[in-house]
């Protein structure tokens, strides 16, 4: 089964740094934190997963509450932090009768460094690549119980294992639209007998400056238009050491979505929408994935 978890964590990784400035609303981006400050970003996330081959037909909710800290080291390095609140449930069929599993509770926390490798400015522009690296730690939950005994694992508020991650951005920014793309690789490790499958992510994002047109002196805000595109695949988790043939694959999303901008913070809303789900034997698939946040420079 392709895992919630690491959908709402990889929505959380992208930090905006300076004022007056759209960023990617699904993953990273190179634009600095400016030294001594930091960036907060609150994003709430409700992820749907009812695309069940099976009869048990399983569906699958989460909401996230997802609180990610960015502070600038210096002006190339950044480090962040990010803990998520999850509350997830898992409806299904079993024996002819229907049952709930579900689970609430703080996440796995995440520590990530990023540095800006190469910069190339010229006026009203700019070029950044910023590799990063991150450890997950076994902060939340991964033995919780119910009625019914132990919650399968997509349930599990944590995943009770020793994560990391890491991976390169690149951002081209102007007065009036940005480009970042970026790869990433997450190696998931055993705990409990259970090991989810290493992910490799490749994103791209275009946000595009809709209001106002043209610049002028006196404008206090922007609004973005945002179109993103994510290329996931996941390999398949293992249970006691074997393959489970019912879990991984490769799924592509679409995300549109809108940026409010101000000199200080950014509202923002978007849908992530599998448009290509090529999953492995009866693994649950996505149906959407909604994200509104909120960013604070300070």
């Amino acid at each position: 089964m392709m895992r919630p978890r690491a959908g709402a964590a990889s929505l959380a990784l992208c930090l905006s740094a300076g004022a007056a400035w759209s960023a990617p609303i699904t993953f990273n981006t190179a634009l600095p934190v400016h030294e001594g400050g930091f960036v907060l970003r609150e994003q709430l996330v409700f992820m749907k997963n009812a695309d069940d081959p099976t009869p048990a037909r399983r569906d699958m909710e989460v909401t996230g509450l997802v609180s990610v800290l960015g502070y600038g080291v210096s002006r190339d390095l950044a480090l962040f932090g990010m803990l998520p609140y999850v509350d997830q449930r898992l409806d299904m069929r079993m024996g002819g009768q229907g049952i709930t599993r579900s689970a609430a509770g703080f996440g796995d926390l995440t520590v990530l460094a990023r540095y800006t490798a190469f910069e190339s400015n010229a006026p009203g522009r700019t070029l950044r690549i910023a590799p990063f690296v991150g450890i997950k730690a076994p902060t939340g939950e991964d033995d919780a119980r119910d009625r019914l005994g132990r919650l399968p694992q997509p349930v599990q508020p944590g995943t009770g294992s020793w994560d990391v991650l890491g991976g390169a951005v690149l951002t081209w920014q102007t007065l009036e639209f940005e480009i970042d793309g970026q790869l990433s690789y997450r190696a998931n490790r055993e705990a409990r007998g259970f090991e989810a499958g290493d992910v490799m992510a490749l994103d791209g994002s275009l946000q595009y400056r809709l209001w106002p047109r043209s610049l002028g002196a006196g404008v206090p805000a922007f609004l973005y238009g945002v179109i993103e595109a994510n290329l996931v695949h996941a390999a398949k988790d293992r249970i006691d050491g074997h393959d489970d043939p019912n879990s991984g694959g490769t799924t592509l999303f679409i995300t549109p979505g809108l940026q409010y901008v101000t000199r200080k913070w950014i509202v923002e809303a978007g849908v992530r929408i599998p448009v290509s789900q090529n999953l492995n034997g009866t693994a649950l698939g996505n149906d959407y994935v909604a994200t509104v946040g909120l960013r604070l420079n300070f």
